[in-house]
């Protein structure tokens, strides 16, 4: 028994597909999907080897779909996971403000509550394998952690120090920090297109680095410090490039726990009044989600389509505070960040169309 292909559609029963022992292949460019008559839910039910992996006894529709849709299917997935794991990191800095806390406090909340939850999903879904594969990389994983995890401090520190808008700005540069990072531990070359947007970003950041002394609310030490998250971060960001074979989500708990009891001797985790806990709930499960988001949805799109969508923080999150505290970012750190922003968008449009022009011809 065979199922009718005629105009790549058949009609089968499933159990008449097990007592046979029938395989669908692979034809060409399509893949095997079948649905229900009745509910009509697509769904992949045969692995590689072309075995039945999801056994019911149903009238199904056989349709070839191509690996083409398939995989728009997974970049509107993709999209939409990171879209929304940025808009839910946008209000951090705003809670960072709306805290009436210390800044070390702050930061050891925000850490714990992100890292201790994440690490217990972990330990309860896969034990400890996941933390030990990231052990198993040597320094790669741990310069991922101590780099997740001191970011994760410094971010605060520096949020407290200076405006919300100089803070997303300055970080906004992750992107320059990792290729220098990447050309000198990775020896990846620089391209014409690193080479122009370094060129633009640094003359942005030193506008928002001069404005500081100028805007209410803005400091050079906060500034600095937001050059430090901005490397530190570039610098896991490498390492784990390096060690790519091992998911680094797991670091990201470890780092943030570990990070969170760290700092636990110079907070006073204690004197955070009662009734700012629902805003630090709050904080830990935009960090948390964001966290979980930002680790999921960049694996089904490409690197420069993830950096279109992160930079939407930096937009946003001066607006919201703007908006909700009545904080002004001040001109400079305005003209600054518009032209490090603009930089970056430049760059990651050309890099995206770039990608693309490669896939058609592959494909071609």
């Amino acid at each position: 028994m065979a199922p009718n292909l005629g105009g790549g559609v058949g009609f089968l029963r499933l159990n008449d597909i097990i007592a046979e022992n029938i395989k669908v292949p692979v034809i060409g460019e399509y893949l095997p999907c079948w649905s229900d008559l009745r509910s009509c839910p697509w769904a992949l039910i045969f692995n590689r080897a072309g075995e039945l992996i999801r056994p019911c006894d149903r009238w199904l529709y056989l349709r070839f779909v191509s690996r083409h849709d398939l995989r728009m299917n997974e970049q509107s997935k993709g999209l939409l996971i990171t879209l929304i794991g940025v808009l839910f990191v946008v209000p951090d800095s705003l809670f960072v403000r709306l805290i009436s806390a210390e800044a070390l406090t702050i930061a050891f909340w925000r850490l714990l509550l992100a890292g201790g939850l994440s690490v217990l999903w972990f330990l309860g879904t896969a034990g400890t394998a996941p933390f030990r594969a990231v052990l198993g990389t040597g320094r790669y994983g741990v310069i991922y952690i101590a780099g997740v995890g001191a970011s994760g401090v410094l971010f605060v520190v520096a949020v407290s120090l200076t405006s919300v808008a100089n803070v997303v700005f300055i970080i906004a540069s992750l992107p320059v920090f990792a290729s220098l990072f990447s050309r000198i531990f990775l020896a990846e070359p620089f391209g014409i297109r690193t080479w122009l947007t370094i060129a633009a970003v640094v003359p942005g950041l030193a506008i928002i680095a001069y404005g500081s002394g100028e805007t209410q609310g803005a400091s050079l030490a906060g500034d600095l410090l937001a050059f430090c998250v901005s490397a530190l971060f570039a610098a896991a960001l490498t390492a784990a490039r390096h060690a790519r074979a091992v998911s680094m989500v797991p670091g990201v708990a470890m780092g943030y726990t570990l990070a969170a009891l760290v700092i636990a001797p110079f907070a006073d985790p204690w004197s955070m009044p009662l009734d700012q806990a629902p805003l630090v709930l709050g904080h830990g499960t935009v960090i948390l989600v964001s966290s979980i988001l930002l680790a999921i949805g960049p694996r089904y799109i490409t690197s420069a389509e993830v950096g279109l969508l992160v930079l939407l923080e930096s937009v946003l999150a001066p607006l919201l505070a703007w908006a909700v505290i009545g904080e002004d970012p001040g001109r400079y750190a305005l003209i600054g960040g518009a032209i490090v922003i603009g930089a970056l968008v430049v760059s990651n449009v050309v890099l995206l169309l770039r990608q693309r022009r490669l896939t058609f011809a592959k494909g071609a």
